[in-house]
């Protein structure tokens, strides 16, 4: 099977596809914060933390700076166009073929009304 996906696109989805994850981006949305208070928020332990926020690091949704012994996190530069251009690409041709579905339950609608009437 050919795939057309980038790696980039591979990477933010596989870092998106964890709940914690996708709540780590909201909640830096909010307010930077170091992995300790990350940790704490979302009840895990700073190695599990840590883990997360590599993921999420290595797809540039976050990045992380050291200053003594806190590492802070915050939002990445990426602002997901093009996940977003990806989405909506699928959206289209999704609603396109609800639209035809459509079209066809509403022609079989209508003969059913049809052929009904013609028995009466």
């Amino acid at each position: 099977m050919v795939q057309y996906i980038t790696p980039r696109l591979d990477a933010s989805f596989a870092a998106l596809s964890d709940a914690t994850r996708r709540g780590v981006l909201e909640q830096l949305g909010r307010a930077d914060a170091s992995i300790t208070d990350l940790a704490v928020k979302f009840n895990m332990t700073l190695t599990g933390m840590k883990k997360h926020v590599g993921v999420l690091e290595q797809a540039g949704l976050v990045t992380t700076e050291k200053v003594g012994r806190v590492r802070t996190c915050k939002l990445g530069l990426r602002r997901l166009e093009e996940e977003a251009a990806w989405i909506e690409r699928y959206r289209q041709l999704w609603d396109a073929r609800f639209d035809e579905l459509d079209k066809v339950v509403e022609e079989l609608k209508r003969k059913e009304r049809v052929d009904g009437r013609k028995k009466r």
